[in-house]
């Protein structure tokens, strides 16, 4: 009988220690990059990173965040290239600190994140808002990390009228648009969502309401500084300064960015071309999606 059981211990242990031993030897599944980086003492930034190959970081628009980017990051994954996608401080997954909230500070964030995650020769593209962050950020670090720059949809070189920049929101829009934005967010969401698309029924209901969802989840705060910097901004005089290969994606029917932005930007971009999207409103990257990818994908390998 004691053999029977001392048998059954020594069963028993080996079993232990095997399955011990097979935990230690586990490969961990997680490529070890981070979701979280820290662009300053308690401000982190959401990102997603996936894939290998060819970087390409993408930059989202106001006040989405970088889920906007779902159907790129699949695509271009499978292409071959490692994505990365940054969600703006204040919007997404990212902190939300009380603070500044304007160009400088976001092309700040984006080159930590680019020196934190050891990224070079990358492809850096913005959505609407993201497009004039993206364009600012070339300028103010000559191009740093990054080798040629997309341009979708982008709420520049001045997205307010301005003497010499016909296009974009009037004074009045601007300030109409802003007292909304204090007062009734979710009704400027619904606003925004009727005008995002070449037309309202452009979209599936489904999308529309996942558009919606992602920028109802904006910090209020975020959203009302980071506009405000918007429309202070102009990017005229620093156009020319801009040596690297340009691709500037824009939608014909764009009703919040005028297919103008993309004419100023190519006269005054010397290293520039733009695809038309002539289905296309303000959501070409949802609306035109696979002509958006694959245009994309042919940018980055050239």
């Amino acid at each position: 009988m004691k053999s029977f059981f001392f048998a059954l211990q020594f069963i028993a242990l080996t079993t232990l220690s095997s399955i011990s031993f097979a935990q230690g030897k586990r490969v961990p599944a997680s490529a070890g990059r981070a979701e979280y980086i820290e662009v300053e003492k308690n401000v982190r930034l959401h990102v997603t990173d996936l894939g290998e190959g060819q970087p390409i970081v993408l930059i989202h628009g106001w006040p989405l965040n970088d889920a906007m980017y779902e159907y790129q990051y699949q695509y271009l994954v499978r292409k071959g290239f490692r994505v990365i996608g940054i969600s703006l401080r204040g919007f997404g997954k990212s902190d939300r600190p009380y603070g500044r909230y304007d160009f400088d500070v976001f092309s700040d964030d984006i080159k930590v994140v680019l020196e934190t995650l050891k990224i070079d020769n990358a492809v850096l593209g913005g959505f609407s808002m993201g497009g004039a962050v993206v364009l600012h950020y070339i300028n103010k670090y000559n191009s740093a990390h990054v080798s040629k720059l997309a341009l979708f949809a982008a709420a520049a070189p001045s997205w307010k009228q301005r003497p010499g920049a016909p296009y974009g929101i009037s004074e009045e829009g601007a300030a109409g648009l802003i007292k909304l934005t204090l007062t009734d967010r979710q009704q400027l969401i619904q606003n925004f969502g009727k005008d995002f698309a070449a037309s309202e029924n452009a979209l599936s209901p489904a999308t529309t309401q996942w558009l919606a969802n992602i920028n109802a989840d904006a910090s209020p705060y975020a959203t009302i500084q980071s506009i405000s910097a918007l429309l202070d901004l102009d990017l005229r005089p620093t156009l020319s300064k801009i040596k690297i290969p340009v691709a500037i994606f824009h939608g014909v029917k764009d009703k919040l960015c005028p297919f103008g932005f993309a004419e100023q930007l190519h006269q005054g971009i010397k290293n520039a071309y733009v695809v038309k999207f002539e289905n296309s409103g303000h959501a070409l990257f949802v609306e035109e999606m696979d002509k958006f990818n694959t245009e994309l994908e042919k940018f980055a390998r050239q």
